[in-house]
């Protein structure tokens, strides 16, 4: 199904927006070209969101909640903190070996933008959840410097998504992972 033939106005704009700022960047296209794949009018844009910029970053939060669902998926399925940290690169490898995976969304828009836009704001607080959640289950697993850990493997993260997309490195995920095992073993997790 199409973004012409489902869902209210603003979803058939935040699911065209996905796919066309995901695919091509979000300067790259222009607003004609999501209504158009939205199949609504002008008007539906701006009355919903008033602004391109005001669009991208719902498409950038959308962007973080799905992350974070399927990360928070994960971790529910996995008990100590050695085993919760292993499966966010778990759950990362799934990402990137999905049809159509082209690196990271707030990656490529930081990219492209200026410094205080909506797009470096929605990727830092992406970051910022992220590295949270690496450092507090570093913090809970007992290492002896849990912010360092937290850097290291949020180092590692972006990583992945680097190397999947630039070098189209199927093996980055398991080389990755066998990387962490090696920080978690060094720091007695």
């Amino acid at each position: 199904m199409t973004a012409t033939t489902r869902g209210s106005a603003r979803d058939r704009l935040l699911d065209a927006a996905d796919e066309l700022f995901y695919a091509e960047g979000v300067h790259a296209v222009g607003i004609d070209r999501v209504i158009e794949r939205a199949g609504v009018a002008k008007a539906s844009l701006y009355n919903t969101f008033g602004s391109k910029d005001a669009l991208v970053g719902e498409y950038l939060g959308r962007r973080q909640d799905a992350v974070r669902a399927r990360i928070e998926s994960r971790l529910t399925r996995d008990g100590t903190p050695r085993e919760r940290l292993l499966a966010i690169f778990d759950a990362q490898a799934e990402t990137i070996a999905r049809p159509g995976y082209r690196g990271c969304a707030f990656i490529a828009a930081s990219a492209e933008t200026e410094p205080g836009s909506t797009v470096e704001r929605r990727s830092d607080e992406f970051r910022a959840w992220l590295r949270e959640l690496l450092t507090d289950l570093a913090r809970e697993g007992g290492a002896p410097d849990a912010e360092a850990l937290g850097h290291q493997l949020h180092l590692l993260y972006d990583g992945v998504s680097i190397g999947a997309r630039m070098d189209r490195d199927p093996e980055v995920a398991a080389v990755a992972r066998r990387t962490v095992v090696l920080l978690l073993d060094a720091a007695g997790l």
